[in-house]
């Protein structure tokens, strides 16, 4: 009975250590619904924020800040038209890529504005917290 015991608590053991050492993703999308969250992705990882965007109305995601940046590194963004539904000014994507340069937390902030209208409030504002382990 005692060994048998002592096998469950080991395994249970085990498995609690497997729980709390599990690596974080290398790979991390994410889209509007994660605005106002945080991520985890390991060191020398990949983030991908994938946002709706119109550019046929002027509106465009604009970086405002990246918390750390010896943490995180906007990699890329580019601009992806819709497919051809036969509406026009049907709305794109904005697809922006980031990396992960060591263990930190940082942030980004975006706004979706008409960038050249000076002092126009964003339309809409995406906020994310990464954490890098």
């Amino acid at each position: 009975m005692k060994s048998k015991l002592a096998l469950i608590c080991a395994i249970v053991a085990i498995s609690l250590c497997l729980v709390a050492c599990s690596a974080a993703p290398s790979q991390v999308s994410v889209d509007a619904s994660y605005s106002g969250q945080e991520v985890e992705i390991a060191v020398g990882g990949s983030l991908t924020v994938t946002l709706k965007s119109n550019a046929s109305t002027g509106f465009q995601w604009v970086l405002v800040n990246i918390g750390d940046e010896t943490v995180l590194e906007k990699v890329a963004n580019t601009y992806e038209a819709p497919e051809d539904t036969g509406m026009v000014g049907a709305p794109g994507k904005e697809i922006w890529t980031f990396t992960t340069l060591e263990k930190g937390t940082s942030t980004i902030s975006m706004e979706y504005s008409q960038p050249w209208e000076n002092g126009t409030q964003a339309a809409e504002t995406f906020d994310l917290t990464i954490v890098v382990k």
